[in-house]
């Protein structure tokens, strides 16, 4: 799933960000374990996790890299991996899941608002040897418990009508499924968020 707003440049300056009342909780660091008992920290993307970037992605199949950006694709540029871990954190925010015991990235879900911001569109991937773990359901949500707190609608995101895996998570999680009315063989996801249960504090 490729957000449209997932190229997004490095700020000219340094950010600054206010927090109106308080710093939401989905911010903090978080610890998951897995299906298979990995011990993983959920936390956001930083500059320095570029580095982080060449090893993860040599454990992601070419087949998974084309269902993640909607083009074949052998590797990332590093000039796309630097697009990626660079995001004004006003209007777009990155999770990334670290194996706690050898440091090394399992996964990302990025989440970028659209003008209106009102609504959020989502984009993840995990190692693919991952895949059936549990990270994923994870990731996505620690996305909509973050897209909740900050006030957002709703939640999307575009997968390609081939990616049953997604498809089916999804729908588990409570996503509507229909066809994208302006792209041939993609499924558009909404959750209105709304339907999200309150977070508890």
């Amino acid at each position: 799933m490729m957000p449209k707003g997932d190229d997004v440049r490095p700020p000219s300056g340094p950010v600054a960000t206010t927090v109106s009342h308080k710093e939401p909780i989905t911010l903090h660091d978080t610890h998951v374990v897995l299906l298979a008992g990995e011990r993983v920290l959920l936390r956001p993307l930083k500059v320095a996790d570029g580095a982080l970037y060449p090893d993860f992605l040599s454990d992601v199949t070419t087949d998974d890299l084309r269902l993640r950006f909607f083009a074949p694709m052998r590797e990332l540029s590093p000039e796309m991996i630097d697009k990626l871990i660079h995001y004004d954190p006003a209007n777009a925010m990155a999770f990334i899941a670290i194996d706690e015991t050898s440091g090394r990235m399992l996964g990302v879900v990025r989440l970028h608002d659209d003008n209106s911001g009102k609504n959020g569109e989502f984009a993840i991937l995990v190692r693919s040897q991952l895949k059936g773990h549990g990270l994923g359901w994870m990731l996505m949500k620690h996305m909509i418990a973050y897209a909740k707190e900050k006030g957002l609608e709703n939640v999307r995101g575009q997968v390609l009508a081939e990616n049953s895996t997604m498809l089916t998570m999804g729908a588990e999680l409570g996503f509507h499924v229909a066809d994208d009315p302006d792209e041939r063989g993609v499924r558009l996801m909404t959750l209105p968020l709304a339907e999200v249960p309150a977070l508890p504090h």
